[in-house]
């Protein structure tokens, strides 16, 4: 799959964002966390229609500086201490596709951060290529509607590191249960993780497949001990 470096935008719908927004609904003056660039109609969406406290820490630009200074390899020790809040102090977290790009120790540090700030109950998002590429550069994920988003892809330094398979990626977040994991035809793993906690959480789907609108989609139930079968 090519990744374009050039600035180019299109709308997909996102089955897993509306299942993202199922989890945060309930929640009065939810705190969420996007660990993408702050982007306008995203900070309006979630501060006025979902009623969000959003906080932005934007992971991506942190990486290109590592790539272009040379540093990458400390980037993982620059992660332990990058998102200094209180343990549980976080209802939800937008991590898009920034996994794709870390190695196996910056996303091991990420993935224990991200646990240690959700509260019970708390959500996250993420999304996984299945193909490998070379191509450099990122995507900006910009809110339409509860149901799409518009992926704008743009120049960067650091290409996708790997492809996770499913079970590599259940182990990373051994502590989180999948809620959802839908895979779209372009090949794009959207993925939905909840905290194990929190009064009146419902239990995970019993394992399904099914197919509309040119989307694959596959729900299961997991434990760290036992984990969710593709």
């Amino acid at each position: 799959m090519s990744w374009p470096a050039s600035e180019t935008s299109e709308v997909v719908r996102s089955p897993a964002l509306a299942k993202f927004l199922e989890a945060i609904g309930p929640r009065p003056t939810a705190e969420l966390l996007d660990l993408g660039p702050g982007i306008g109609p995203n900070i309006a969406f979630f501060g006025e229609r979902i009623r969000c406290k959003i906080h932005v820490e934007d992971l991506y630009a942190d990486l290109e500086r590592h790539v272009q200074r040379g540093t990458l390899d400390r980037f993982p020790q620059f992660l332990a201490t990058r998102l200094p809040r209180p343990d549980q102090s976080i209802d939800a977290v937008l991590c898009w596709d920034l996994f794709d790009y870390l190695d196996a120790d910056a996303a091991t540090v990420l993935a224990g951060e991200l646990i240690r700030l959700l509260k019970p109950a708390g959500a996250l998002l993420v999304f996984f290529s299945t193909v490998a590429s070379d191509e450099r550069g990122y995507r900006r994920y910009i809110i339409e509607d509860e149901e799409h988003l518009r992926y704008r892809s743009y120049p960067g330094a650091c290409p996708r590191q790997r492809v996770l398979e499913n079970r590599d990626i259940v182990r990373l977040f051994d502590r989180l249960r999948v809620s959802d994991s839908i895979l779209l035809k372009s090949q794009l793993r959207e993925m939905v993780f909840r905290k194990p906690g929190g009064a009146g959480q419902r239990e995970p789907r019993p394992a399904a497949v099914s197919v509309d609108r040119g989307i694959t989609s596959r729900a299961w139930r997991g434990s760290p001990d036992r984990p969710a079968t593709p």
